[in-house]
């Protein structure tokens, strides 16, 4: 049993939305990850099977790893054919948005959303959403989109029309938001669903291989380098750091998503309660942070990273270099132990 949203009246405004939609764009955040990617193919899927003309638009380049998403393949990059981008989000009448709450996630595709006549709704997991949309439905406590997407499309009375491929997509994106259902997975709803999409035909266990044990040699020694030669450890502070610098990313030929999940791996540590990875880019450094319990990465990415994101799972970008942004963190220590790690503490131990 599925529990209701308790959300009838924009379930019914969006309902009226979809049935006089013909051309529909989906959009989601940059860097989109497996909760974008499946989010946005699984809601094309069902409104296929409905009849409607339904397109995604991403503002730049997805992982290799979710091309084997179902429907993946017929996915826009806006950074390889901006003008069709452009024309497709400009002719819709509905543009839905899903996985990110500011127009900003998105780049450039943010203008042309926001300026587009259509009608538009945001669907979406993330905090402290915008008011730019027709229809906003947000879930801060749900772990994915993904999850919420399901829900929704239940609300909608669109139970049947998930098919294999769209069970795939919302499957792959609740197993990636929550690390295979390691962290953010209390919800014991999490597995009726799971259920529900695995009876549809969802292959959980070629996701897992797909998503998080299939790798290229590069990544692999990457990520070994980075553990061995880059891993700092304050076991009495709770915290770790991994830095990698692009230098070293070219020299094991990074490619996008080679690192993915390497923040996760210091939390393995007795004593670790959050770890951060730091990757430089040009002009700035990419950051990723993840945490155990009740440590808010989120609210250490918002106030000092120019980020945010959920309690175990956020990230940010600093303007800068790789070691100031290193130095900041290090001097964070202190201050992290006083206000987080006591409340960690505490909360373990009741």
């Amino acid at each position: 049993m599925i529990s209701p949203l308790h959300e009838d009246k924009k379930i019914q405004a969006l309902r009226d939305i979809i049935d006089e939609a013909e051309r529909i764009v989906v959009v989601t955040h940059m860097g989109p990850d497996g909760d974008a990617i499946g989010s946005s193919t699984a809601f094309c899927n069902v409104m296929g099977r409905l009849g409607k003309e339904a397109r995604v638009v991403i503002p730049d380049m997805m992982l290799a790893s979710l091309r084997s998403v179902p429907g993946a393949k017929d996915v826009t990059d806006a950074t390889r054919y901006p003008d069709f981008a452009k024309q497709l989000i400009e002719d819709a009448d509905l543009i839905v948005c899903l996985d990110f709450n500011a127009l900003k996630r998105i780049s450039k595709l943010g203008d042309l959303v926001a300026k587009a006549t259509a009608k538009k709704v945001l669907i979406d997991h993330h905090l402290d959403p915008e008011d730019f949309a027709d229809v906003t439905i947000s879930r801060p406590e749900m772990s994915s989109t993904c999850y919420l997407l399901f829900k929704v499309l239940c609300a909608l009375e669109m139970f049947d029309d998930i098919d294999k491929k769209a069970a795939e997509s919302i499957l792959t994106g609740m197993m990636t938001d929550t690390g295979n259902f390691s962290y953010n997975c209390a919800d014991p709803e999490l597995y009726v669903v799971v259920s529900e999409l695995v009876k549809k035909g969802a292959d959980k266990e070629r996701i897992y291989r797909q998503q998080f044990e299939t790798h290229s040699e590069d990544s692999i020694r990457l990520n070994s380098y980075a553990l061995l030669e880059k891993l700092e450890v304050w076991p009495d502070m709770g915290a770790a750091l991994i830095t990698l610098s692009r230098d070293e990313l070219n020299r094991f030929h990074y490619t996008k998503g080679d690192t993915e999940g390497l923040v996760n791996r210091p939390l393995a540590i007795p004593g670790v309660v959050y770890s951060a990875f730091l990757r430089e880019e040009d002009g700035y450094v990419k950051v990723s942070m993840r945490s155990l319990g009740n440590f808010p990465v989120n609210e250490v990415c918002r106030e000092y990273f120019g980020g945010g994101g959920h309690l175990n799972a956020a990230g940010g970008e600093l303007p800068g270099t790789l070691e100031n942004a290193a130095e900041l963190f290090r001097s964070l220590l202190p201050t992290n132990k006083e206000l987080y790690l006591g409340g960690h503490s505490a909360a373990k131990s009741q």
